[in-house]
């Protein structure tokens, strides 16, 4: 079965913690590479399980002759296709999260202005928001909706 590389806990754990030195700036060029490899290897592996997908569904596409046997394998397909729609939309938003490092806009929350962190990017590395103001978003939203 296909890993899940939406989730950055799986690629975070083959990357060495970025570890600031004495005086660095935030958001140094050092500190940018480092975001940019962890985001660029993420990307590439959701790329590889989209062309996995595609290719389990060429060769597992079959028509059943049992009514069962063929909804059955709708319903995988669907639910992988579900999933690499999630997928396709997380590629957009790490190419816009690569396109701020670029424009030297990443690594501060879009709410506030303040630094979002190093260990939050890390945990997160497509996060816009600072822990404190997507906390208050969830509140607010959850308030909103019930």
């Amino acid at each position: 079965m296909p890993t899940n590389s939406s989730n950055p806990a799986d690629l975070l754990s083959r990357f060495e913690p970025y570890k600031p030195k004495k005086g660095e700036e935030y958001m140094s060029e050092e500190q940018k590479d480092h975001f940019r490899a962890i985001l660029r290897q993420w990307k590439a592996e959701l790329m590889e399980e989209v062309d996995r997908t595609v290719s389990h569904m060429k060769d597992e596409a079959a028509n059943f002759p049992d009514p069962a046997d063929r909804a059955t394998q709708e319903e995988e397909f669907s639910l992988e296709l579900r999933a690499r729609d999630r997928e396709r939309k997380l590629i957009k938003k790490i190419d816009s999260t690569l396109e701020r490092i670029d424009n030297d806009d990443y690594g501060f929350c879009d709410a506030c202005g303040v630094e979002i962190g190093i260990k939050r990017l890390e945990a997160r590395p497509t996060a816009t928001l600072c822990i404190d103001c997507k906390t208050l978003a969830e509140i607010k939203e959850r308030q909103e909706h019930g």
